[in-house]
């Protein structure tokens, strides 16, 4: 018997080790299972003490000690929430804004980072070191001189004057940018260049499948952004065509607000982010690990 053949035994014996010793390393024990318990109890107790809040009324809240479960006033005061702050025009206007957000950025940032990963051209270096610089600048002190050129435009209180500066972001550039030069082999695009494949024929056969994971992660992240902006949208929109963060900003308005009503609508905004990440949870989460894998 040669040294590369095995016995039955030997080969039993050491499927015994492998799950005696590297099998073994995949199974938590009690105290993983408390902490990670712990952790999703607490990344949870917001999300759950916002629908008992909207649930009540607004008498009880105020009360000591606070309420710690469900009343029955939730669909009431949803249904108060909806109403008083035009919910509906405000869900599709931010659905269109953070869809067109997220798609774009997603999209300029794949292919400046893929420019910037993997193509030489002049200045690269400083044209990147420039990107990065611009995400040190705070938001805050371009809103004046964005307002005015937006208002030249003629695009106040429009859905374009909150899409138009976030079509592409420094961070996404050099979040892909990061990815590509690990997950992208050069090998792999002289490659396709040999084989006669033209710029836009390698973005798309090779690019983009190569960035997919990083894509997911970036696309989840912009799109929880660009839902949950609040500063610039109620500078640029008002209460006529507002998106859902400037909406719920009507509902703390009054002598005495209802706390009751504005939770419920703090629930109704959350709701589409829950609802987007259960339907695309799975492959995000596979983009990661697979990224993960591939790195």
């Amino acid at each position: 018997m040669t040294t590369g053949e095995l016995t039955s035994p030997q080969v039993a014996q050491r499927a015994r080790r492998g799950r005696t010793g590297a099998g073994r390393q995949l199974h938590a024990g009690p105290v993983t299972y408390v902490v990670l318990t712990v952790f999703a109890l607490a990344s949870l107790a917001p999300l759950v003490w916002t629908a008992i809040a909207a649930s009540r009324t607004a008498h009880r809240l105020d009360e000591t000690p606070p309420p710690l479960w469900f009343g029955g006033n939730l669909f009431k005061n949803l249904q108060s929430a909806w109403d008083q702050a035009g919910l509906g025009t405000a869900m599709f206007n931010s659905v269109i804004v953070a869809g067109t957000i997220t798609v774009s950025t997603v999209l300029f940032s794949t292919l400046a980072g893929f420019a910037f990963a993997k193509l030489r051209f002049r200045f690269s270096g400083l044209l990147l070191l420039l990107t990065v610089g611009t995400m040190m600048i705070p938001p805050q002190l371009a809103v004046v001189p964005l307002y005015l050129w937006m208002s030249d435009l003629g695009w106040s209180n429009q859905l374009q004057t909150v899409i138009l500066p976030s079509l592409v972001t420094a961070f996404g550039t050099f979040f892909m940018r990061q990815y590509l030069v690990q997950a992208l082999p050069t090998e792999l695009i002289e490659a396709a260049r040999v084989d006669g494949a033209s710029s836009l024929r390698i973005v798309w056969h090779v690019v983009f499948p190569a960035a997919r994971p990083a894509m997911a992660v970036l696309g989840l992240l912009t799109f929880v952004f660009a839902w949950n902006d609040f500063l610039w949208p109620i500078i640029a929109l008002n209460q006529q065509n507002p998106t859902v963060q400037v909406a719920l900003n009507s509902l703390g308005t009054g002598y005495v607000p209802d706390q009751a009503v504005i939770m419920a609508g703090a629930l109704l905004g959350t709701l589409p982010l829950l609802f987007a990440f259960l339907l695309f949870g799975k492959q995000i989460v596979g983009g990661i690990m697979q990224g993960a894998i591939k790195g």
